[in-house]
């Protein structure tokens, strides 16, 4: 069984900067591909990172330029280094993982204030 915990969110000013990070229970975590997610309230969740097993990265295009997302396969940590942050980036950012079926972390709240 898989567990995924998510730590790193907070309040910030916009222009400011965090890194979140998502920590596995198991090994397997370092062969897959895992994803960065993220919910805004009244609105639909939507991806906003990937990275496969090797490194290679995509991003949605609102974030391209301002966030990195990165691996520690020998730690089971995955990461999100969010720079130049905005109000509209505020939501519930939440770590994401397929082995079989679908898993997914509780969740850590960013806020960024105008």
């Amino acid at each position: 069984q898989v567990q995924l915990v998510e730590s790193g969110g907070g309040l910030v000013q916009a222009g400011g900067s965090l890194r979140l990070s998502c920590a596995a229970s198991g090994s397997i975590f370092s062969i897959k591909p895992m994803a960065w997610y993220r919910q805004a309230p009244g609105k639909q969740r939507e991806m906003v990172a990937t990275i496969t097993a090797g490194g290679s990265t995509n991003y949605q295009d609102s974030v391209k330029g301002r966030f990195t997302i990165s691996r520690d396969n020998a730690k089971n940590t995955m990461y999100l280094q969010m720079n130049s942050l905005k109000p509209e980036d505020t939501a519930v950012y939440y770590c994401y993982v397929k082995i079989w079926s679908d898993y997914w972390g509780q969740g850590t709240q960013v806020t960024v204030s105008s």
